[in-house]
């Protein structure tokens, strides 16, 4: 029996390429000899993310979709490319499955598989698919999906929708949160208020966090601070911080966000499919500030899936850092001063969180892999 091969294509940010290693790492626990490879995008974050992961991968040079026409020749010669690079690849690796993760990055790969006549399947954590995943949806035999509410955005596709929750990694099951406090040196006895604005960082959220350190003063005796302010921010957060009284950890990045999460009382930040996810499993109340300036509000309505849970609450991230933290420094008060309120937030997590996302994949995954094997001969059955 020829071992299958289980591409994963997506990319272009930390949010496509963390659930993609997550269902990677269920196959390799059901199928120990499984093959595993990702096609993801040019961008740092990626082949770092995957370098990290251990995980076979090839850089294809598809580009986002732009309107000008001069970046319309460059995005459709580099898609044509890549789909040329994905295409071989997959074609010299029988039987092969690909889930398809999101991003521009996965759409030549997607097509290639679908042209070959491999199985598809599609990964859509999103509140509100983009428009990479609702194009691509007609070469699929399966949409995966986060939230019950996302499926109707597919009712058009042949392919079967299910709702599995939002695939996250092994550790977020079994976090150590005591690992975490003792690798920062963090005091066992105060609470924690964790910023975050993903792998990045986000500038608009470190602005509007640090108008507010004298304010986290009063709290000074019962919480601290864990700022991670992203690379390209950090120094300038860090510098803001000299004269804060309250007691703070600024880091530019920390690779171990399941024990972080489960050591925070309270986390503000974005809210992408993941990040929410990942609240939710942590257990723990979140200020979700959504990324402004996407067009379909794809924040904004993964937030509102924590809302409604009771697990959050959203704050508008304005223009003006000043506005922004105003709203945010109402929030903080209710909930920093308020165990009862928190509380409460975190048990309303415990009504989405799902631990079995991931696997379940993997095992659709494995299941298509073994029709795959009988249909192209690989597999025979013994008589």
């Amino acid at each position: 029996m020829s071992k299958c091969h289980y591409f994963f294509a997506g990319g272009g940010t930390g949010g496509h390429i963390y659930p993609g290693i997550a269902v990677a790492e269920q196959i390799k626990r059901l199928e120990p000899e499984a093959r595993i490879h990702f096609f993801c995008s040019y961008r740092p974050a990626d082949s770092e993310i995957l370098s990290q992961s251990g995980a076979e991968f090839t850089a294809l040079p598809a580009k986002a979709f732009a309107a000008r026409l001069d970046k319309l020749i460059s995005f459709v010669g580099s898609m044509c490319k890549s789909y040329r690079m994905a295409r071989k690849i997959i074609a010299s690796r029988r039987p092969a499955v690909l889930l398809g993760i999101g991003g521009f990055a996965s759409a030549p790969a997607v097509y290639a598989a679908q042209r070959l006549a491999v199985p598809v399947a599609l990964l859509n954590t999103d509140a509100v698919p983009g428009r990479a995943n609702k194009i691509q949806a007609r070469f699929a035999m399966q949409v995966v999906v986060q939230f019950e509410d996302t499926a109707k955005y597919f009712a058009k596709a042949k392919a079967k929708v299910v709702v599995t929750g939002c695939p996250l990694r092994s550790r977020f099951a079994n976090p150590d949160r005591l690992a975490a406090m003792q690798s920062l040196g963090l005091d066992e006895n105060k609470k924690i208020l964790l910023i975050t604005g993903g792998s990045s960082g986000a500038q608009s959220i470190n602005d509007a966090v640090c108008l507010l350190l004298e304010r986290l003063a009063r709290f000074c005796d019962d919480w601290q601070v864990v700022h991670l302010a992203g690379r390209a921010n950090f120094e300038s957060v860090r510098h803001k911080y000299e004269n804060a009284v309250i007691a703070h950890k600024v880091l530019d990045y920390y690779d171990n966000m399941p024990d972080l999460l489960a050591a925070a009382d309270l986390v503000i930040g974005r809210s992408g499919a993941v990040s929410v996810a990942e609240y939710a499993a942590a257990g723990v109340p979140s200020i979700c500030l959504p990324y402004p300036y996407h067009k379909d509000k794809q924040q904004q309505h993964n937030a509102k899936q924590l809302v409604e849970a009771g697990c959050a609450v959203i704050v508008d991230d304005m223009l003006e850092s000043k506005a922004t933290a105003e709203g945010l420094a109402k929030r903080l008060e209710e909930l920093m001063s308020n165990d009862e309120k928190r509380a409460a937030m975190a048990k309303g997590c415990e009504r989405i969180a799902r631990f079995d996302a991931a696997a379940k994949i993997a095992e659709e995954l494995i299941n298509r892999g073994g029709q795959e094997a009988f249909r192209t001969g690989w597999l025979k059955i013994k008589t």
